[in-house]
């Protein structure tokens, strides 16, 4: 099924008879997916609403992130969040689609500086469970009243509701863009370093560690970037090399993407911590290959793909110190036995489940998908 238009969707789901499994450009999907009839979304597609100067952009939920892209850079602008293309590290074909985006609150990154997708979507409509279309938000950064409702479905999966329009906060495009470097580094002096760099007053945008390598992005008006550069160099000492423009763009692909375990085997984790946290679990899982993000509060780990790849350590682990791991790739084998999202405590479970029976009284949208 794939709908041309919000009422077709509706009228789509109202008639479903059992599950729906939820499409738009297939790049994002994490774990086994359940079975059910597909429900394609990009038919719900084109920009809508394209304001440079209110710094808004509204468009069809299936229309593909690299239309937006293009229209946003023709305007000078982007999306604040540096949506990582994770086609490579997944195995997965298609094309990434800005509902899909949303739906995965996929963000890069720049989200230590600008925040993740969900602080800059503003608006959204979607389809419940019961075919009903319902609007949260709006088309511009101050017109968002009552529940928010488009903080919930982002991330949500398309558990909640069938996204068909989404809007966006935009900003401009800096001037110019320069990383600092510094390899040899442990994993406890790269979390002092990152950690220092963010708190400093010179706007970091991009704080990374891979293997053994801190990375320090500072973006911005050439003037400024060039300041802030040498105020921060002095701060942290010597030691570093420079890389600028397309330089230090590749850096962040590389990072955004987790582009070092693309074409390797095993399982992948992605793990979410206080960046303090991070020397500790990079020592209980020694045997993994990892990139850190995040100044160190995301970690991606590369294990074998045989038994329960490291779940029951690593998970028991983030039960004792706060944090969560989702199982992003895995073998079937893997997947049978561990889910791929964290298990969530109890008290939040309920309201999750209770969030599902109101929106999706039938269970019948992605089913499953969370677990």
């Amino acid at each position: 099924m794939k709908p041309a238009d919000e009422l077709e969707l509706a009228e789509m789901i109202r008639a479903a008879k059992g599950p729906l499994r939820i499409v738009g450009g297939g790049t994002r999907r994490i774990g086994q997916m359940a079975g059910g009839e597909v429900l394609e979304t990009g038919g719900l597609s084109g920009i809508s609403l394209y304001e440079p100067g209110a710094l808004t952009l509204v468009a069809g939920a299936g229309t593909t992130l690299a239309e937006v892209e293009a229209a946003l850079a023709e305007g000078g602008q982007r999306l604040p969040f540096e949506v990582p293309d994770l086609r490579g590290l997944l195995g997965r074909a298609g094309v990434s689609t800005i509902g899909g985006v949303a739906a995965a609150n996929a963000s890069g990154p720049r989200r230590i500086q600008a925040g993740a997708c969900r602080d800059s979507l503003i608006g959204v409509r979607f389809v419940d469970g019961a075919g009903s279309i319902i609007k949260n938000g709006g088309r511009v950064m101050k017109n968002v009243t009552g529940y928010d409702l488009v903080k919930l479905m982002a991330g949500s999966y398309g558990s909640l509701g069938v996204m068909s329009e989404v809007a966006f906060k935009v900003l401009p495009r800096p001037e110019a863009e320069t990383s600092l470097t510094r390899d040899g580094l442990t994993p406890a002096e790269a979390v002092t370093v990152m950690s220092r760099a963010l708190g400093s007053p010179f706007e970091v945008t991009g704080a990374a560690y891979v293997a053994g390598q801190v990375r320090l992005r500072i973006e911005g008006m050439a003037g400024s970037v060039a300041y802030r550069l040498g105020a921060l160099t002095k701060m942290l000492g010597g030691g570093w090399a420079v890389a600028e423009a397309a330089q230090s763009s590749a850096l962040w692909v590389e990072v955004r993407d987790v582009a070092a375990f693309v074409g390797q085997p095993g399982a992948v984790w992605r793990i979410s911590v206080k960046p303090s946290a991070m020397p500790q679990v990079l020592g209980i899982m020694a045997d993994a290959q990892t990139v850190c993000d995040w100044g160190g509060g995301l970690i991606w780990a590369r294990v074998a793909d045989t038994g329960d790849a490291q779940a029951a350590a690593l998970r028991g682990y983030l039960a004792q110190i706060g944090g969560h791991a989702t199982l992003v790739r895995a073998s079937a084998a893997v997947f049978e036995q561990v889910p791929a999202f964290h298990p969530a405590p109890t008290a939040i479970a309920a309201l999750a489940t209770g969030l599902r029976a109101k929106f999706d009284p039938r269970s019948i949208l992605n089913p499953g998908v969370m677990e």
